[in-house]
């Protein structure tokens, strides 16, 4: 494993593509678009820079790790020298069954192919794949180049071999690898997405306020971060859509999203990446510090 392509250069991809980079891979972020491939690098280097900043790398080790990046828009000049590639576009079913028809096309036989879903079926992606025992699920958790879990999705066909190249590849990385099966939600927002869809089934009742559920949340069960906050950081279109997976993949109405969420996301208040969700990221001190907190 020497040449990494990631796809999608958005808060997961350029995350992911960072912390390859970091570790010593030559790495190709891959989008579609310049503006967003910009906005990825850009991110990168300002988290690089905050890193020497707080004395956690060196300036030499930031120049080193931004050798190693190289952004593309040529998915398939990318994918015909990678090693690995790791998918982390948009959680869209659509979008993912075409990238990784593509990815059967362009990608080396030898190729693991990886995504980054939290929630859709590692075997139906693999479906589109010629030999999809070399499909995987290698869900990372936001920030990347912070938190340590990986979980690892065997979908149906997914071989041993590939499994084992993953779990190593992700030590390498300084991560936890877990290994799951292939459920809708797997394991981390199987449990994840109900605490924080009863957390807005609590506001939307009238049982109490957004800062006194997250106060429980946090005083009381000692999570770092209260349910509604965390989805404010999530993105409420991402919690939507990853409760949309599951309640269709189980149908269990636990998984039916609170007509709250729904009509926050229809109305574009989205969490911290539109500015406003459940706190008002463009006014509010206490927002602005709890947006902050994940980019230490």
């Amino acid at each position: 494993m020497k040449k990494i392509t990631v796809i999608g250069a958005g808060t997961m991809g350029n995350g992911i593509a960072h912390t390859f980079a970091q570790k010593g891979f030559a790495v190709t972020l891959v989008d579609i678009s310049e503006a967003a491939l910009e906005r990825g690098m850009n991110t990168i280097a300002t988290n690089l820079d905050r890193m020497v900043a707080k004395g956690s790398i060196s300036e030499a080790d930031k120049t080193e790790t931004l050798s190693h990046l190289q952004p593309s828009t040529d998915l398939k000049a990318a994918a015909e020298t990678s090693d690995l590639i790791v998918e982390a576009a948009t959680e869209n079913l659509d979008l993912k069954l075409k990238i990784f028809r593509q990815l059967s096309e362009f990608a080396s036989e030898n190729c693991i192919l990886a995504t980054n879903t939290s929630s859709i079926s590692i075997t139906q992606i693999a479906a589109v794949v010629s030999n999809p025992e070399r499909v995987i699920g290698m869900h990372f958790m936001n920030p990347v180049p912070l938190m340590k879990l990986v979980e690892i999705i065997n979908g149906y066909n997914t071989s041993a071999a590939t499994t084992q190249t993953i779990m190593s590849l992700s030590e390498q990385l300084g991560k936890t690898p877990v290994e799951v099966n292939d459920y809708p939600g797997f394991v981390a927002n199987r449990i994840l997405m109900p605490m924080i869809n009863e957390s807005i089934e609590t506001l939307y009742n009238g049982v109490a306020g957004v800062s006194e559920i997250d106060t429980v949340m946090k005083l009381g069960m000692a999570h770092p971060m209260g349910p509604l906050q965390l989805a404010d950081f999530i993105g409420l279109d991402v919690c939507l859509a990853i409760l949309h997976v599951m309640y269709d993949g189980f149908k269990n109405p636990k998984y039916a999203p609170c007509p709250l969420l729904v009509n926050m996301v229809r109305a574009g208040k989205l969490g911290v990446k539109s500015g406003e969700g459940f706190y008002n990221y463009a006014a509010s001190k206490k927002a602005e510090v709890v947006a902050d907190q994940f980019k230490k």
